[in-house]
C-alpha cells in the first residue's frame, strides 16, 4: 500500500505531461518475473504501467523501453491486437524506465482462460495473431531489434550454463543436441519471443491482447509457435500440445490459412528444445539475480526452482534419442521423525501459518503470500526426497559429445533424478505423471 501511494504522487507530473488527470487509483498487477506492472485509474479510463522496478533489469538488453513501445505500435498498426501506447517515460518522470498504455479487457491468467475459453477457436484466432505478427516489415520497426545467429545462440547458452555452474548434465545434454541438430537459417521474421499463455489477453472467449514484447527479435517462425507449445506453458491442459489449447494440426493448419508460413516439423522441434535449454537457464538465472541484491523479489527464488519442469521436458523431448531404462527409485526410510522438529516440519509450520492469513491480505501481497507458501513447501519436500541433478564431470562429457559404456546407466541415472526433483519443487506439474508412465509404467 505504501508503494502503491508513493507512486501515485509521483505519477502526477508524468500524467499531466500526457494530458491525463491525476490518478484516482494504483493497484500493482500480479505476476511479472523481470518488469512491475501497475493499474492505474485516471479521469475514468484504466491504463497499465510497465517499467523496471530498477536499472540493472535493463543492464544488457538489446533495446530499451522506448524500443519496445515502438515494436507495440508498429504491431498495433499491422493489425496485431497489441496495446495502445500513450507514451514514453521520460528521465524528467523520475519514475525510471517504462511506458503507459491503455488497459485492454480480458484476463492473462491461464487457469481462467482453459477453464472457460472454447479452445479450438481461440486457438484459430492465436495461430491468426503469430501470422500477422510474422507478417511485420522488419522496415517498420526500430533498428535496435536484433536478429537471432541460431549457432551464436546456442553459444551464448552454452556461456549461461558455465556461468550457473555447469554441473546440470540434462542441460548439458539438451546443448550438445543444438549443437549437433541446429539448423540452416531461414528468412528472419519479427518473432514476439514470448508468445504463450499468461501474455495473452482473453475476454469472453476471445483473444483481446498480446502482451509483453521486452524479447521481440528477428528469426525462424518456428520459434515463436514452438515457445508456446512447451510443456510449461500448456499448465494444467498438457495433454493439448498447442498452447494448451488444441492440437498442433489444427495449429499449424490455422496459422497457415491466415498467411503464415509452411510449418517444418524438423525446425519446430530443434527450437522446441532451444527454447525449452532457454528457459531452464532463465530460471537458474532468477536465483543468482537475488543472491547478488538486484533484485530480492521472493518470486526470483521460487522461479529457480522452475528448472525442474525444464530438465523432465528436455529428457520427454529427446526420449526417443537416448538409451532406455530407468534407475530404481532410492530406498525410503521407514522411520517416523522423531526428537526435534525436522527442517521439513519447520517450513511445514510456517506455512500453515501463513495459509490462516490468507483471507486478511489481497491484491499482490496475497499473490506473495501463495509464492511464499509454495517456496516452503519446496524446502520441505526437498528435505525429505534429497534429490541430486548435478555432476559437473557427467555434464563436461555429455556437452563435449563424450560417450561410454556406461552412458546408458547415466542416462537412467538422470531420468531417475528428474522425476526426484521435479516431484520435490513442482509436484503438480502435469508433465510428472506423463514421465513417469512413461518411464516407470504407471497410469
Amino acid at each position: 500500500m505504501a508503494m502503491a501511494a508513493q507512486l501515485s504522487a509521483l505519477l502526477r507530473p508524468m500524467l499531466a505531461r500526457l494530458g491525463l488527470p491525476p490518478a484516482s487509483a494504483v493497484t500493482r498487477l500480479t505476476g511479472g518475473a523481470t518488469m512491475e506492472s501497475w493499474c492505474i485509474s485516471s479521469g475514468g479510463a484504466d491504463y497499465v504501467l510497465r517499467r523496471a522496478p530498477s536499472p540493472a533489469f535493463m543492464a544488457g538488453r538489446p533495446f530499451g523501453h522506448a524500443e519496445e513501445a515502438a515494436i507495440i505500435r508498429a504491431a498495433r498498426a499491422g493489425g496485431v491486437c497489441a496495446p495502445e501506447i500513450i507514451g514514453v517515460l521520460e528521465d524528467s518522470d523520475a519514475l525510471g524506465s517504462g511506458f503507459l498504455m491503455r488497459a485492454l479487457p480480458g484476463t492473462a491468467d491461464p487457469g481462467s482462460i482453459l477453464g472457460t475459453a472454447d479452445g479450438p477457436a481461440l486457438l484459430a484466432e492465436c495461430a491468426g495473431q503469430l501470422a500477422r505478427i510474422h507478417a511485420l516489415s522488419p522496415a517498420a520497426l526500430p533498428e535496435a531489434v536484433p536478429t537471432l545467429d541460431y549457432r551464436a545462440g546456442v553459444a551464448e547458452l552454452v556461456r549461461q550454463f558455465e556461468a550457473t555452474g555447469g554441473d546440470r548434465p540434462i542441460i548439458a545434454l539438451g546443448l550438445r543436441w543444438l549443437r549437433d541438430n541446429c539448423p540452416p537459417p531461414a528468412e528472419p521474421v519479427l518473432n514476439h519471443g514470448d508468445f504463450r499463455l499468461g501474455n495473452l489477453l482473453v475476454d469472453d472467449g476471445r483473444l483481446t491482447g498480446v502482451l509483453d514484447w521486452e524479447l521481440a527479435h528477428l528469426g525462424d517462425w518456428h520459434e515463436d509457435l514452438a515457445f508456446g507449445c512447451m510443456a510449461v506453458w500448456r499448465f494444467a491442459r498438457y495433454d493439448r500440445p498447442a498452447l494448451g489449447l488444441g492440437a498442433l494440426d489444427d495449429y499449424f493448419a490455422a496459422y497457415d490459412a491466415a498467411g503464415g508460413r509452411t510449418v517444418d516439423l524438423g525446425r519446430f522441434r530443434f527450437w522446441s528444445v532451444y527454447r525449452t535449454v532457454w528457459w531452464a537457464l532463465g530460471c537458474l538465472r532468477q536465483a543468482q539475480v537475488w543472491r547478488d541484491g538486484q533484485d530480492r523479489m521472493l518470486e526470483r527464488v521460487v522461479i529457480s526452482r522452475r528448472t525442474s519442469e525444464n530438465e523432465l521436458d528436455l529428457l520427454m523431448l529427446l526420449d526417443g534419442e537416448l538409451a532406455p531404462g530407468i534407475a530404481p527409485p532410492p530406498a525410503k526410510a521407514a522411520a517416523a521423525e522423531t526428537g526435534e522438529a525436522s527442517a521439513a516440519e519447520l517450513a511445514e509450520a510456517v506455512g500453515e501459518w501463513l495459509a490462516s492469513l490468507k483471507d486478511k491480505v489481497s491484491g499482490h501481497d496475497r499473490f506473495q503470500l501463495a509464492v511464499a507458501r509454495n517456496a516452503l513447501g519446496m524446502a520441505a519436500r526437498e528435505h525429505r526426497i534429497a534429490p541430486n541433478v548435478r555432476d559437473r564431470a557427467l555434464a563436461d562429457a555429455l556437452l563435449a559429445g563424450r560417450s561410454d559404456d556406461a552412458a546408458g546407466t547415466a542416462i537412467a541415472q538422470l531420468r531417475r533424478d528428474a522425476l526426484d526433483k521435479l516431484a520435490a519443487d513442482v509436484p503438480k506439474y502435469p508433465a510428472l505423471a506423463a514421465a513417469r508412465a512413461l518411464w516407470e509404467g504407471e497410469d
